[in-house]
C-alpha cells in the first residue's frame, strides 16, 4: 500500500495509495521518517479515520482569500469593503499554511492592527471575514481543518456606542465647512435628522417617501430586510425643497459624499480651535494683567 523511494536530492518520498482514491504522497529527510508516516498512515486508512491533509497542507492562506474574492465576496453589499480587508490579511498573514495556521498567528495579527491604531470595530470585521472564510473551506470547499483558528482567540473590546447628538455649535461649523454643493449639505442634514445610513439616503426614491404620513420606506438595507423611517419637521422640510427630476432623492456618489464629510469635519475641528483661541485673545484684551 506504501511505496517508499529515495529522490535524487537525497530525501524519502512515500506515497500511500488506496484504492478508488488519489495516493498520498509526502517527502521526509530520513528514510525512517518516511517508514514511519507510511505505517501511520495505513493504521489510519486500516481504521477508517484517515482524513487525506495533503490539499490543506500545500494550500497558503493567501491562495484561499484569493479564491473567497473571486467565488463568495461578489455576492455581497459590502463588496468593496470586505475585499479590502481581506487583501489586508492576505498582505500580512497570507504566506502561511492553511493546514499550519494556529489560534496564535491570528492572535499576533490581531495585536498587530491594534497597534497600528485600528479601531476595536475595524478589527473584530476584520476576524468576522476570516472566520467566515475558513467556515466555508471546511464546509463548501472540504478543506480538512480541525479547527477555526479565530473562534479560539479573545476578540478585541468593543468600544462604547456613540452616547450623544452634535450640538448647535458643532452642527453649525460643519455645515458652514460643507463648502460643496447644496444636494451634499442636505444629504448630510438628512442623516442627521433621520439616523440613516449614507446608502439608504443616496438610494432613496421619491415613490418610497410619503410626506403626509411623514414616513421613508427603505426596502434595501444593510441587514438585507426594509424598515420604515419617521420623518421629522426639519426633515420634511427639507425634502420638500429638493427638486424632483430624478427617480432618486439624491445623485451624488457614495465616495463624493464620504470624501465631503470627512474634509468638512477637518475643517470644523480647525475652526473650533481658531475660534478658542480667538477667545482667549479676546478675554485677555478685555482684563489685562
Amino acid at each position: 500500500m506504501a511505496t517508499i523511494r529515495k529522490l535524487p536530492s537525497g530525501s524519502w518520498q512515500v506515497q500511500v495509495r488506496r484504492k478508488g482514491e488519489s495516493p498520498t504522497s509526502k517527502t521526509f529527510s530520513s528514510k525512517n521518517l518516511a517508514e514511519q508516516w507510511a505505517r501511520s498512515i495505513e493504521n489510519q486508512i486500516d481504521r477508517g479515520i484517515f482524513v487525506d491533509r495533503t490539499e490543506a497542507e500545500r494550500t497558503t492562506l493567501g491562495e484561499l482569500i484569493d479564491r473567497y474574492l473571486l467565488e463568495i465576496t461578489p455576492n455581497k453589499k459590502g463588496e468593496k469593503q470586505e475585499r479590502y480587508r481581506l487583501l489586508a490579511i492576505k498582505k500580512q498573514i497570507g504566506h502561511h499554511i492553511i493546514g499550519a495556521i494556529q489560534s496564535k498567528h491570528i492572535a499576533s495579527y490581531r495585536d498587530s492592527r491594534i497597534n497600528e491604531g485600528l479601531a476595536s470595530a475595524t478589527v473584530l470585521r476584520e476576524l468576522a471575514d476570516l472566520s467566515h472564510l475558513f467556515n466555508i473551506a471546511v464546509k463548501d470547499w472540504g478543506f480538512p481543518l480541525n479547527n477555526n483558528p479565530v473562534l479560539q482567540i479573545r476578540k478585541p473590546a468593543k468600544a462604547k456606542g456613540r452616547d450623544r447628538r452634535l450640538t448647535a455649535a458643532e452642527l453649525e461649523r460643519l455645515l458652514v465647512s460643507l463648502n460643496e454643493t447644496k444636494e451634499v449639505v442636505s444629504i448630510v442634514q438628512l442623516a442627521i435628522e433621520t439616523g440613516m445610513r449614507r446608502t439608504e439616503i443616496l438610494k432613496l426614491e421619491w415613490s418610497n417617501i410619503n410626506l403626509q404620513k411623514r414616513v421613508a420606506w427603505l426596502p434595501d438595507t444593510k441587514n438585507g430586510e426594509s424598515r420604515t423611517v419617521p420623518l421629522s419637521r426639519t426633515a420634511i422640510r427639507l425634502l420638500e425643497q429638493l427638486p424632483r427630476n430624478q427617480k432618486t432623492v439624491f445623485t451624488t456618489r457614495p465616495d463624493s459624499v464620504s470624501q465631503a464629510f470627512h474634509r468638512a469635519c477637518l475643517s470644523a475641528k480647525r475652526r473650533a480651535k481658531l475660534s478658542r483661541v480667538l477667545g482667549k485673545r479676546a478675554l485677555k484684551s478685555f482684563h489685562p494683567r
